[in-house]
């Protein structure tokens, strides 16, 4: 495990470090989650491993640290994402970022942009959603105020998570999951989608076979954006169908004609 202090009071940012060859690869996950839990089994699977690959928590996540006083913003959790990889002495990294990960992922790469040489993003929130009450996901979070999440609103969320997804989202500091539920679902100014659309890197976005074809993806495809969808596999495209997300992933790192 290695950290970083990403903040002026010193809160870290921590990671599971494989070593291996450069340039690195960086694994960002979802609202909840935490990346060793999601992405071990595919970054040492043989066509992926041999690279060091920083296996790293967001800040109020996993093994991170869970300041109460940090906006948890996607500017804010890329501008802490971008102090750790400095740290670490990251650049032109290979992020490979799930669900608000993927979000966070699209912001550090327009802001920092010596940090990233390719993105591939899976099933990443690249729009505004509206909250919904009773929903699950970030949109269900951000349905309740703050103090209403804290007050027992986080108790429902549980419920409806399930034991798996609880298993990881229990680890994350309860303003860290809400406030970062509800600026995830306000989304970015310009879009996360807008910042996708210009980015001037190799880009590949994941998304389950299941789900039909992604909104928008015409002008994704213009943009030089690789949309692939795979098969047998809900959101957690790593955990459900690993041999599929890996020659899908190792596809989007190794196309040259995209450089």
């Amino acid at each position: 495990m290695r950290s970083a202090a990403v903040t002026p009071g010193g809160d870290q940012i921590r990671w599971v470090e494989l070593p291996g060859q450069e340039p690195p690869r960086v694994y960002v996950h979802g609202l909840g989650s935490t990346s060793p839990a999601y992405f071990t089994e595919v970054a040492v699977h043989p066509l992926l491993a041999g690279r060091r690959s920083l296996l790293i928590d967001l800040l109020g996540h996993g093994i991170s640290d869970r300041p109460t006083d940090f906006d948890y913003t996607p500017e804010s959790h890329a501008d802490a994402l971008a102090a750790a990889l400095t740290s670490a002495g990251v650049t032109g990294a290979e992020l490979i970022a799930h669900s608000m990960g993927g979000s966070v992922a699209i912001v550090l790469a327009a802001r920092h942009r010596h940090l990233v040489s390719r993105l591939v993003l899976v099933h990443a929130n690249l729009d505004p959603i509206p909250p919904t009450p009773g929903a699950t996901g970030s949109r269900g979070i951000a349905a309740y105020s703050e103090e209403e999440f804290l007050a027992g609103g986080w108790e429902e969320v549980r419920d409806r998570a399930g034991a798996h997804w609880w298993s990881t989202m229990r680890l994350a500091g309860r303003e860290a999951l809400h406030r970062s539920a509800v600026h995830l679902a306000r989304g970015t100014v310009p879009t996360m989608r807008e910042l996708l659309l210009d980015l001037r890197i190799p880009r590949t976005y994941l998304l389950p076979q299941a789900d039909g074809p992604l909104p928008g993806a015409d002008a994704l495809t213009e943009a030089g954006v690789s949309v692939v969808a795979i098969p047998d596999c809900g959101h957690n495209i790593m955990l459900d169908n690993p041999e599929a997300f890996v020659r899908a992933t190792v596809a989007a790192l190794t196309d040259r004609d995209r450089d």
